[in-house]
Parts: C-alpha cells; sequence; structure tokens
C-alpha cells in the first residue's frame, strides 16, 4: 500500500473516530472526501442521477452509523463504502429489471467545439448503453477497475469475491464490450484499429 492509500485510511478512520465523539466536522470533512467517490461509482452502474445521489446519501448514513463500532484494522472506509454503494446499486438494479434507461446527458466541464462535445457525448453515451448491458458484477468490476481506477485486491474485497474471479469479470467485461461497442466505431469517430 502506498504512503499516499495509508495516509487517506488513517485519516479517514480518524474522521469516523472523530465523527463517533460527536464530532460534525469531522462529519462534513470525511462526506466531502468520500461522497463524491461514492456518487460517481453510483452514476456509472446505475446511469441515473436521482438513484445516485439516493444512493449515496445511503450509503454515507449507513457509514454514520457504524461510526461507533469501526474497526480500522478491518477495512479501509473508502473501500467499505465502495462495497455498500456496489450492494446498493445491486438491488436497485434487480428491482428495476424491467425499465429502460432515459436520454443520458453528460455536463460540459471545458469549452470544446460543439463537434468535439457531441461526439464525446455520442461516445460516453454508447459506452454507458454498453455498460449497462454487461450482466451486474461484470460492469461493477469493470468500472471500479477501469473508470474509478481501483485495484484488484480492493474490488475483490468491495464484490466479496476472490482476486482471480475480479480478472474473470474484468476481462470478461472489457471482451463483451467491445464486441457490443465494435459495430459503431465509425460512428463513434473512431478510425484505426488501435483505439
Amino acid at each position: 500500500m502506498t504512503s499516499g492509500h495509508t495516509d487517506a485510511r488513517v485519516a479517514d478512520a480518524a474522521l469516523l473516530v472523530r465523527y463517533a465523539a460527536g464530532d460534525d466536522a469531522a462529519a462534513r470533512m470525511l462526506s466531502a472526501r468520500l461522497s463524491p467517490r461514492a456518487y460517481a461509482h453510483a452514476y456509472r452502474v446505475l446511469g441515473d442521477t436521482a438513484e445516485a445521489e439516493d444512493v449515496t446519501q445511503e450509503a454515507m448514513l449507513r457509514l454514520w452509523k457504524q461510526a461507533a463500532q469501526w474497526d480500522a484494522g478491518r477495512a479501509q472506509a473508502a473501500t467499505w463504502l465502495y462495497r455498500v454503494v456496489a450492494n446498493l446499486c445491486s438491488d436497485r438494479l434487480r428491482g428495476r429489471r424491467t425499465e429502460t434507461l432515459d436520454e443520458m446527458n453528460e455536463p460540459a466541464d471545458r469549452q470544446p467545439s460543439v463537434e468535439t462535445r457531441l461526439q464525446n457525448d455520442a461516445r460516453y453515451d454508447a459506452l454507458q448503453a454498453a455498460l449497462l448491458r454487461l450482466p451486474d458484477r461484470q460492469r461493477q468490476a469493470v468500472i471500479l477497475r477501469h473508470i474509478e481506477g481501483l485495484a484488484n485486491p480492493q474490488i475483490a474485497e468491495i464484490l466479496d469475491v476472490g482476486v482471480e474471479a475480479i480478472e474473470s469479470l474484468t476481462a470478461r467485461g472489457k471482451r463483451a464490450l467491445k464486441a457490443d461497442l465494435a459495430a459503431q466505431r465509425d460512428a463513434l469517430g473512431y478510425q484505426d484499429d488501435t483505439t
């Protein structure tokens, strides 16, 4: 584990202890650190801002309820939170098997040309739609590994499976995404074979 990860783990654990002792400022600081990551993961898995916000809020509430019994030696707060988010997302996905995803809009955070924005939006929409067609566990493994940038052992802990299972899930997920998106390469502006 790198020094940055160790520092973050210690800081998160210290904030949880302070919150459990009644320090509301510690709760705000920990929320500022962890909520954006929880929301981003939930949004990527669910594809819906309102549901992602609900999942994030529920996950943070569960973290606050755990604060008094928190064992920093057992789990990292961020890893624990990702696991809770993953489970809440799975529950929601099971509950909406028959629903379809409405059109998604990616907020623009830079000022590229209109053409570039349209192409990026089309690529994002195509990827999001392809992600939503993956089986739940593959989707979560691919998102946690390739979008969130987590290591396989962390993902294994979050999804409560072995590292080998994560490697298999991500490999199958990537193959399925590639096959799903292959027919759209030209329309999405991917011209060479290396992209």
